[in-house]
């Protein structure tokens, strides 16, 4: 039934397919969490679609016959049965602790028109429909009903179910495993379904060394659906990018501002490293980048912050073209981070602090590249952001973001987008 799997959120959805846990036992990196309010607005959605499914359902012709003491026989016919209107007041969808979900349908009723006979008629014949006719259509009703459900599951749930990939694209160079770690776990308020959250290297990878920490979730309910987002996906991302290098950089001298007081020259080195400027007169110098390890984000209640630890390295630029090594120094930095969640992603952009630097001048150069070069960049990989677990046409409104320890909290409202 296509909009019952659409309010879903995909991680309920998740439960249907056939596809086991791939990480059994890891912590999960990643939590999705439909609450009572969301379960409620899955059964209303369900019930919007088996109506529908109800009304477009065509019913074979009815016939029998009985007996009839002390007149014989009767027969009774049923032609173009067809589904006048169905009332489906009330629905549940409620989580079965330790089994799954139970959907409830309750004081629902169906009318149905046709064209009918009944031969050796008699008024007081109509009184067997009670007691003969009735049970006998209803049973064929039911039979009706339930095949076209299946038909309907089969051909439509089950597809749209498989749009959600468990392997996500981020970019062209990295990936999200929304494989699940274990069971989903239900409880008498809510299901909780977990998946690895792991981000790698689509062309190449390799295993991560660290563990998603332990995630104690706060009893929250005002939103249909909540994410517990650990800091293991982010510091996975980390991992891929640094491990590929995109974490590197490089500055020489064109390209600080023609109108700069500092130059990258041993010339601007000499009050700092005279031996330097004595050895290589008025040459040009070059610094690379390197990220001592991939930077991990560190999560607080109401903050997030990174510490780099870079190695830069000088090279002077000898008239033959030859790049000469002539320093190397460890810096670290402090960077605030800051994430918005919207609709369907979470981006986020970083915030420079102050470095610790051995050279103020080199600190100066470092200060103009990162806020003007580096952070621009990773800033623009940021805002692409990357995918929540949804399936098509689901929207996310109403939502919220808490940072606690080793963790984002988002949650929101659902709506299935009917087309």
């Amino acid at each position: 039934m296509r909009a019952l799997a659409g309010a879903l959120p995909s991680l309920l959805l998740r439960l249907l397919l056939t596809s086991s846990p791939e990480a059994l036992g890891a912590n999960p990196g990643l939590v999705t969490r439909i609450t009572d309010k969301g379960l409620e607005y899955v059964a209303h959605e369900g019930l919007v679609t088996l109506r529908e499914e109800l009304l477009g359902i065509t019913l074979p012709d009815f016939t029998g016959d009985f007996k009839i003491k002390p007149f014989g026989r009767g027969r009774y016919e049923f032609h173009s049965l067809q589904i006048h209107s169905c009332e489906l007041p009330g629905s549940t969808l409620t989580p079965l602790p330790g089994q799954g979900l139970s959907f409830t349908i309750s004081d629902s009723f169906i009318r149905v028109q046709s064209e009918w006979k009944l031969r050796k008629s008699f008024v007081w014949l109509l009184n067997l429909f009670d007691n003969q006719i009735e049970s006998k259509l209803r049973k064929a009703l039911e039979n009706k009903i339930c095949e076209r459900i299946q038909k309907s599951v089969a051909s439509d749930l089950q597809p749209y179910l498989q749009t959600l990939p468990v392997t996500t694209e981020i970019d062209s160079f990295a990936g999200i495993d929304y494989s699940l770690t274990e069971a989903p776990r239900a409880t008498a308020q809510m299901l909780d379904v977990m998946f690895k959250g792991e981000i790698f290297n689509r062309d190449r990878y390799s295993p991560v060394t660290f563990l998603a920490p332990v995630m104690s979730l706060p009893e929250d309910h005002n939103r249909m659906v909540y994410f517990a987002i650990s800091d293991y996906v982010f510091n996975t991302a980390s991992r891929v990018y640094h491990e590929a290098g995109h974490l590197n950089f490089s500055i020489t001298d064109d390209m600080v501002p023609s109108g700069s007081t500092i130059r990258l020259t041993t010339k601007s080195f000499r009050p700092f490293a005279p031996r330097l400027a004595r050895m290589y007169p008025n040459m040009n110098l070059e610094l690379q980048g390197t990220m001592a390890s991939a930077p991990f984000l560190n999560l607080s209640p109401g903050n997030l912050s990174l510490t780099p630890q870079m190695e830069i390295e000088g090279f002077v630029l000898l008239p033959s073209s030859v790049r000469e090594p002539v320093f190397r120094l460890g810096v670290t930095t402090n960077v605030s981070a800051m994430l918005t969640f919207n609709t369907s992603k979470i981006t986020g952009a970083l915030k420079p602090g102050k470095k610790d630097s051995w050279v103020e001048l080199l600190e100066a150069l470092l200060n103009y590249h990162i806020l003007n070069t580096l952070y621009p960049r990773v800033n623009e990989k940021l805002a692409e952001g990357f995918p929540l677990p949804l399936l098509k046409r689901i929207q996310l409104y109403d939502p919220v973001l808490e940072i606690h320890k080793d963790f984002l909290f988002l949650g929101a409202n659902v709506q299935y987008m009917r087309v």
